[in-house]
């Protein structure tokens, strides 16, 4: 007996944990809960992150992710340091997006003013989160090879979210790091204030 059936023989819920790097397998890497934080970081080597060439893809899991302040954009960055950690890789991207008001209103499109071309600052994820006691944002975002040396890193997400005037907005991104440097540290944060509630996975998947 071998795989995921030999290390989870004799538990009593089903299968639970499979081997790191598991062929086709996500592993749970780390998980951060928000709690009135300005930024939320995995950095490769620190807390038990891991970001390097362990796995081939990388996606990070964001459920309820909650802010401090109303209207506010919610993004993200990556670095390519060891030490420093700065928060300015060059991306080109792309950034679309759907929306349907509580009353009846929708609409959709690409947005150029979300999108970054040839440029280091922060990419927009979700824009106008709401702070009420029941709104939040939730989705995904996947990450290729960032310990590549050899080709730009490619990522791409979608999130769901309720916006401050009562708005379901779905959005979708993606885009490349334009490095050939490996990536080692991913940020999260608001364009103001705080995450004031939240979770963040992060997941490994090993070659098939």
């Amino acid at each position: 007996m071998s795989g995921i059936i030999s290390q989870n023989a004799g538990r009593t819920s089903g299968l639970v944990k499979a081997a790191a790097a598991a062929g086709g397998v996500w592993t749970l890497i780390k998980t951060i809960t928000a709690s009135g934080d300005s930024d939320i970081a995995f950095v490769d080597g620190s807390s038990d992150v891991v970001l390097d060439s362990t796995y081939p893809i990388y996606c990070f899991r964001l459920i309820n992710i909650h802010p401090s302040e109303d209207d506010k954009t919610f993004l993200f960055n990556g670095s390519d340091d060891t030490t420093s950690h700065t928060y300015d890789i060059t991306k080109t991207t792309t950034f679309w997006s759907a929306y349907h008001e509580e009353g009846g209103t929708t609409g959709m499109g690409y947005s150029t003013s979300a999108d970054l071309a040839e440029s280091g600052n922060y990419q927009r994820l979700f824009d106008g989160l709401g702070t009420d006691n029941d709104q939040s944002l939730s989705g995904e975002l996947w990450l290729f090879n960032p310990s590549s040396t050899t080709y730009v890193k490619h990522f791409k997400g979608h999130l769901i979210g309720n916006r401050y005037n009562d708005t379901a907005s779905n959005t979708y991104y993606a885009g490349y790091f334009n490095t050939t440097a490996a990536i080692t540290a991913i940020n999260f944060n608001h364009s103001s204030g705080d995450t004031d509630a939240g979770k963040i996975k992060l997941y490994g998947m090993g070659d098939s």
